[in-house]
């Protein structure tokens, strides 16, 4: 039997990613709070108009870098929240892609909203979902 990744094996994976950025978004990277956890709360589905929880495999909360100013600081550090059980769903539908491949993507696909880039934008480089 396969044992179930622990919250701190996630953490692990997201942090090695976090590690491989180019220098200048590494350095904005560490400004950024990663929370790992099992499921998205309620409100944060809410926020989000979603109902199923197993959809939400990562979420950014912040002020993108592009739309901060000095003037006006965020009352709360940037988050990027993964969630596991969500990641691990979706990882049982894709054969080709392995729990390390998973976690680096969704880790980098949520960073990249704080650098600035819309879901879009990183669906022009960024062909996983297709």
């Amino acid at each position: 039997m396969t044992q179930i990744p622990s919250l701190a094996r996630i953490e692990e994976i997201a942090l090695a990613a976090i590690a491989e950025l180019p220098a200048p978004f590494a350095a904005a990277a560490r400004e950024v709070v990663l929370q790992i956890e099992d499921m998205p709360d309620a409100g944060m589905l809410a926020d989000l108009g979603m109902d199923d929880p197993l959809e939400l495999t990562g979420l950014y909360e912040g002020i993108p870098m592009t739309e901060k100013s000095a003037s006006y600081p965020a009352p709360w550090p940037d988050t990027v929240w993964l969630f596991r059980q969500p990641i691990l769903a979706e990882l049982e539908t894709r054969e080709d892609v392995t729990l390390e491949e998973l976690v680096s993507h969704v880790t980098i696909h949520e960073f990249a909203h704080h650098f600035g880039w819309s879901d879009d934008d990183i669906a022009t480089i960024d062909r996983w979902w297709e």
